[in-house]
């Protein structure tokens, strides 16, 4: 007996304990792979342990049997389904560099229903059983935080039992009664334990006894619900129904404990410091749910996104890569359904191409709308907000009201990932194609007309400018007025500046305001220039200044370039250091140039000792008359 028991993998004593006519009954497990290794009926072999464990005596088997679970720092909380949030090397004693990668979790960041479960396990450490569910929808950090209270347990000796096995509730319902003190029960989606009217019922029973006679404790008996679940449980039936829920709903009051969706100021400021001190996972979800505070989906669902990106069919992978080419490139949130579906045909391969079934577009967008965890789609429908301003407060470049048709939204992970894996590739011609078909928006027309020159596309530049200016851009007027000027074309590139100044582009008023003042209007030159100042541009500021200073008014130049400094102008800050030094106020323009250096313009400002040497001599190195950022 002991040889077969090797060989199935028990030990000696586990076979020896199990075969002898006194003692505790042995584990289920040991039953079913005793009976299997010796052919024997395993289902009446497991009734019969089920009988005879349930008219053992719980004291006894306290006293000397060994209790379902294993001890806390055993188990890995990846297998308690706490859900990964990303990997990392492996970094433990022998293994190979560069190969396996291990599941990792972001630091962890406590939050005020934490403090309340915290209380609960020092109490069940104290010596009194405690039952705590926590409630909150999919992903919100429900199973991460039962992990993280439980860790004081773990030095002292407490061992932990998840039911799993062959069923939650089936494993439950057979050894329930056996656990032991210091143990903790781990009913993690409790509504495969109280779920079923007739199981659930028994369970919670079991529970009740496990948690109120003494001699069982303590124990901690963890669980967590959906708030579908805990609505349904705690729901009063009406009075010609049966009370099917009615030992889970006693076995709940006053036992429940809410997790919110999102992560309040204090626990974003903790995320943030963690992130800061070199938690790459929060630092990277910080970037996409900042916003939301939904910190927890987006660590949940990040890993599963990828994998559905990378192990999707050929036309779920294609839809995903023009969604993640057009926001890149600069197109909007909300994308049209008729340009992924065109914009597609250049992401497959010749094979991929030919093989595609009549319906596949309906069939990928069904695969990328089925969600991972935390409620998020690869690429979801989605349905834009109406912008609801004053009347006549319509914005240049801004899209045309009324209903777009069908648009998706590509998940923000997902949005993420593509910037990083497809940064330097350059989009086929199916999706300029279908870009300058479909799309309506000036902004994402003249944003991808860009991209387009960026990647040498000139020709569907040129033609998605045009799209970009017919609809009013006046980005898009200006570049082409610049293009014709070039050409030769003065008349048409005059008509175009002068549209894209009516659109209220400030470097088409500038550009027409030189042009008015070096033809003498200078009236007209005034009034443009004062357009320009009313949007409260740096660069129109600033260029106000520089007109006041040729005009003889410096202190009015002073006052302008300080306005395009605070609306962030860093030219404002090296124009305005230029003005305190003719002024000779050397320590102001030292502070304005080490302003001017932590804005980002350390390339212009590299030494400030030397620059200061210069100020005091006026010369620059070859002995030229100059100022420092000259």
């Amino acid at each position: 007996m002991t040889t077969l028991g090797r060989s199935l993998g028990l030990g000696r004593t586990t076979v020896h304990t199990a075969v002898r006519r006194s003692g505790p009954p042995p584990s289920k497990r040991t039953v079913v792979i005793l009976a299997r290794g010796l052919g024997l009926p395993v289902a009446e072999l497991v009734e019969l342990w089920r009988r005879a464990t349930e008219r053992a005596d719980p004291a006894s088997v306290a006293g000397g049997g060994a209790g379902p679970g294993r001890p806390i720092g055993d188990w890995d909380p990846h297998d308690l389904e706490v859900h990964p949030a990303g990997t990392a090397p492996d970094s433990s004693p022998g293994a190979a560099p560069g190969g396996v990668v291990r599941r990792v979790l972001p630091g962890y960041v406590s939050r005020e229903h934490d403090r309340v479960l915290a209380r609960a396990v020092r109490e069940a450490g104290n010596g009194h059983s405690r039952l705590v569910v926590l409630v909150g929808d999919s992903s919100t950090g429900k199973t991460r935080a039962c992990w993280e209270a439980v860790q004081p347990l773990a030095a002292l000796g407490w061992r932990l039992w998840h039911p799993f096995d062959p069923t939650r509730a089936t494993e439950a319902l057979d050894d329930l009664h056996r656990v032991l003190p210091r143990t903790v029960v781990w009913l993690n989606e409790a509504q495969h334990y109280f779920g079923d009217p007739v199981t659930g019922e028994r369970i919670a029973a079991a529970v009740r006894s496990l948690l109120t006679v003494p001699e069982r404790g303590p124990v901690l008996v963890l669980g967590t619900l959906w708030p579908k679940y805990a609505l349904r449980y705690a729901a009063l039936p009406a009075p010609d129904e049966p009370d099917v829920y009615s030992p889970v709903r006693a076995l709940l009051e006053g036992r429940t404990l809410i997790v919110p969706e999102a992560f309040d100021a204090p626990a974003l400021a903790a995320a943030v410091a963690l992130a800061e001190s070199g938690d790459r996972l929060l630092a990277d979800a910080l970037t996409r749910a900042r916003t939301s505070g939904q910190l927890a989906q987006d660590l949940a669902g990040a890993p599963q996104l990828r994998d559905r990106y990378e192990q999707g069919s050929p036309a779920a992978r294609a839809l995903l890569r023009v969604a993640m080419d057009a926001r890149r490139l600069g197109a909007g949130l909300h994308l049209p359904r008729a340009f992924l579906v065109d914009a597609a045909a250049d992401y497959f391969s010749q094979g991929e191409y030919d093989q595609r079934a009549d319906d596949w577009a309906e069939a990928a967008f069904a695969e990328l709308a089925r969600p991972v965890h935390g409620k998020q789609a690869p690429l979801r429908r989605s349905v834009p907000r109406p912008a609801l301003r004053p009347p006549g407060d319509a914005r240049p470049g801004e899209a045309p009201a009324g209903p777009a048709g069908t648009v998706f939204r590509l998940a923000d992970h997902l949005e993420q990932h593509g910037r990083a894996v497809r940064g330097d590739l350059c989009p086929p011609a199916s999706f300029w194609h279908a870009a300058h078909t479909h799309l309506t928006r000036p902004d994402d027309l003249y944003r991808l007309a860009e991209a387009a020159r960026a990647c040498h596309r000139l020709q569907w530049h040129h033609h998605l400018c045009h799209r970009a200016a017919h609809a009013g851009h006046a980005g898009a007027l200006l570049r082409l007025s610049r293009a014709r000027r070039e050409a030769g074309d003065h008349p048409g590139a005059d008509s175009l500046l002068r549209r894209a100044a009516d659109a209220g582009d400030v470097d088409a008023l500038l550009d027409l305001a030189e042009r008015r003042e070096r033809a003498g209007d200078l009236a007209g030159a005034e009034e443009l220039a004062r357009r320009a100042t009313r949007t409260g541009r740096p660069e129109a500021l600033l260029y106000t200044a520089r007109k006041r200073r040729e005009a003889g008014s410096v202190q009015e130049a002073e006052a302008w370039a300080r306005q395009a400094a605070d609306a962030g102008g860093r030219d404002a800050l090296l124009y305005l250091a230029e003005l305190r030094t003719e002024a000779g106020d050397t320590p102001g323009a030292e502070a304005l140039l080490r302003r001017a250096a932590d804005a980002g313009h350390a390339d212009k400002v590299k030494n400030l000792p030397a620059i200061a040497a210069k100020w005091r001599y006026g010369l620059d190195p070859d002995g030229t008359p100059t100022l420092p950022w000259h």
